[in-house]
């Protein structure tokens, strides 16, 4: 008796895992049929093909001659004279300006400093401008770090300037610089920094050149009859006409890894976004209601 029932039981085992088996056997195919169907839905879903679109183009661009453009060699004319206001959209090519004109300075034996109201931006300008006029031509000077600072072409911080301005209207030995480059120039307006720009404008000795480069600025002329006034020095304005050069494409990533494009062909907010904004505002006024 003992025998048979253990047959059984066994039998009852084997059954049991062959269920099992099949049923991992199974997974499988069902998991592959659907892995097609979401492939071939969002192969053919309207979302993926503007998202398709919001992203065509991104890359590396292909390798062409450099021509300045016509700003560019304006601004560069005009810094033989006077000061200079540079206002032009992000990704336009003001670094260039500041950099010819450091280059030539240099290859003449003279000094330059470049200003940055971020630590960041000013290392990420220092390695950059280590690597175009060599390591020994280049010191840093931020609120942390201190490298070469005996170099043709200081790179720091605008505040680190702005203090050497005050070191020698105590005593201290003046500024040795021909030109100085304020990058981020509307920070003037800041209402809690600005005033570390203006006091380094107004600070700066007139026989030292001054840069000045921004995106934002949108009333440069009288910004700039500012800077003549206060320094005695005429300033320029250089604009770039037209458009942002780099464009901006804006998108939402989604919890659940999906990216759309925040704007509708119509420069309006993306529709799905609005739905998805209404209902959480909806779940978030239901929750609330029920405590």
């Amino acid at each position: 008796m003992r025998r048979s029932r253990d047959r059984v039981v066994d039998k009852k085992r084997r059954s049991g895992n062959k269920k099992k088996f099949r049923g991992v056997e199974q997974a499988p195919t069902h998991s592959r049929h659907a892995s097609a169907g979401v492939r071939q839905g969002v192969a053919h879903h309207p979302q993926s093909q503007n998202v398709k679109k919001l992203l065509e183009g991104i890359g590396t661009p292909e390798l062409q001659p450099f021509k300045p453009d016509p700003f560019q060699l304006e601004a560069l004319a005009a810094l033989e004279f006077e000061d200079v206001l540079v206002t032009a959209p992000t990704g336009s090519g003001k670094t260039w300006i500041a950099r010819e004109e450091i280059r030539r300075l240099l290859d003449a034996g003279r000094r330059a400093w470049y200003t940055t109201p971020l630590k960041a931006l000013t290392n990420s300008k220092f390695q950059e401008f280590s690597e175009e006029f060599g390591e020994e031509r280049v010191g840093i000077l931020t609120g942390d770090r201190k490298d070469n600072t005996d170099a043709q072409l200081i790179v720091g911080t605008t505040e680190i300037y702005r203090n050497q301005l005050f070191d020698s209207l105590r005593g201290a030995s003046d500024v040795d610089a021909d030109l100085v480059v304020l990058d981020e120039a509307h920070y003037l307006g800041d209402e809690d920094r600005g005033h570390v720009w203006e006091e380094a404008i107004i600070l700066t000795p007139p026989r030292i050149r001054l840069l000045l480069l921004s995106a934002t600025v949108g009333n440069a002329d009288e910004f700039a009859a500012w800077i003549g006034e206060v320094r005695g020095v005429r300033c320029g304005v250089v604009t770039r006409p037209g458009a942002r050069p780099v464009p901006l494409r804006a998108a939402m990533l989604l919890p659940d890894r999906r990216l759309l494009p925040l704007l509708s062909e119509n420069g309006k907010l993306n529709p799905e976004i609005s739905r998805l904004l209404e209902e959480t505002a909806k779940a978030s006024r239901s929750s609330r209601g029920r405590w």
